[in-house]
């Protein structure tokens, strides 16, 4: 339960603030007149706050706890999000999303954090408390699947009114989140205690698992090419506003029963084999709609895509947590997180350059070859200490 209730942080830092943005995409970009490239650097600006986030996590560490910065993160990003909703200023709103990407990486590595943490006091439920952590997106997807469609009026600037119906929701979830994350710090302080104890071990130095990481920025970059452009790329095929909601809720709720489907294999697989199964999947998920424009074959995409995209990050805390001392879980964590930011500044920018040129359905086949590429390099990570 103390899970579920952390994981709507995880429905604040991806699925509200970054992820609503695909079905806000096309009303922004039409009404302030942005090429693909354009509405893209919105979520690059939101990767690259991303990125500033997770590099000064660490340090923050030093000096607060993961729940209060957790907390703070939260917060902060309920208030930038209606920030969203007073602007119609391509260069305003790229500040804005440059913040508001810095205020989620401090919910989801503070978050991450804490459900380690848990995870270690249930050795035996540990993927799937990882899984409920992450798949908590899914609550963010859902939620944003309901409320922008019905939030956004077809005037001008009629799209601001969706940033502040997210704002809100942001709010409720962090209520919750919150409230999680204090109990876990009060509950679960021993492993916290356990971490001081050990941090005369040595964190593994990062070419020993350069594999994982390069093949986990390459997940970044091909998994934000599907979430930035598959709603644009649904309209333009000319299905109408109801299939892309009901797309895009599936695809959210299968984020949300992720965490059961694939908890077995992050309790087993201690190098990089899950997230090798996972970016394969993944590769295929994103080039089925880029291949065939037929409804149902949209939903069997977010159906797949959402119930492994998430796992995905999933499976590199659960690697950091099998292969790490406790008192660098932290710093691990943070390891993957500026890797994973660095993919998702360059995805945007170079799927929506790619489509510019070629059409949506081009970008989302070198999608899925940078997917397929983080597969193989993953499944050549080996674990990093005996088990």
């Amino acid at each position: 339960m103390l899970a579920a209730a952390l994981s709507l942080g995880s429905a604040i830092a991806l699925g509200l603030a970054r992820f609503a943005y695909a079905l806000l995409l096309p009303s922004m970009k039409l009404d302030l007149g942005w090429s693909f490239a354009q509405a893209g650097a919105m979520n690059t600006a939101n990767a690259l706050g991303y990125l500033l986030g997770a590099l000064a996590f660490p340090r923050l560490a030093r000096r607060w706890s993961a729940g209060a910065l957790f907390g703070a993160g939260c917060v902060s990003t309920a208030i930038l999000m209606a920030g969203s909703g007073l602007l119609a200023d391509t260069h305003s709103l790229l500040v804005l999303r440059v913040i508001t990407g810095a205020s989620s990486a401090a919910i989801f590595i503070g978050g991450g954090v804490l459900a380690a943490r848990l995870a270690s006091a249930r050795p035996r439920d540990a993927g799937l408390i990882l899984g409920l952590y992450y798949g908590g997106t899914g609550w963010g997807i859902v939620a944003s699947s309901v409320l922008v469609p019905f939030t956004i009026v077809n005037t001008a600037h009629g799209w601001q009114f969706a940033w502040f119906a997210l704002a809100a929701a942001c709010v409720v979830f962090a209520a919750v989140a919150i409230n999680a994350a204090r109990k876990i710090e009060r509950v679960h302080a021993s492993t916290a205690a356990a971490a001081q104890v050990s941090s005369v071990i040595d964190a593994p130095r990062w070419p020993r698992f350069s594999k994982m990481l390069t093949g986990y920025g390459l997940f970044g970059v091909g998994y934000i090419g599907y979430m930035t452009f598959i709603v644009a790329l649904l309209r333009n095929a000319g299905m109408s506003a109801t299939v892309v909601t009901g797309f895009y809720l599936l695809l959210g709720l299968a984020t949300v029963v992720s965490a059961r489907v694939w908890s077995g294999l992050l309790d087993r697989m201690r190098g990089g084999q899950a997230l090798a199964v996972l970016n394969a999947l993944l590769a295929i998920a994103t080039l089925l709609p880029a291949l065939f424009t037929q409804p149902w074959v949209a939903f069997v995409s977010g159906v797949l895509f959402g119930a492994t995209f998430l796992s995905a990050v999933a499976s590199t805390t659960a690697f950091v947590r099998h292969n790490f001392p406790a008192s660098h879980w932290a710093k691990g964590i943070s390891a993957f997180t500026i890797v994973f930011a660095f993919g998702q500044i360059v995805g945007p920018m170079v799927i929506g350059w790619v489509s510019d040129g070629g059409g949506l359905a081009r970008g989302l086949v070198y999608s899925a070859l940078l997917l397929a590429a983080g597969a193989v390099l993953a499944a050549c990570q080996k674990p990093l200490r005996d088990a």
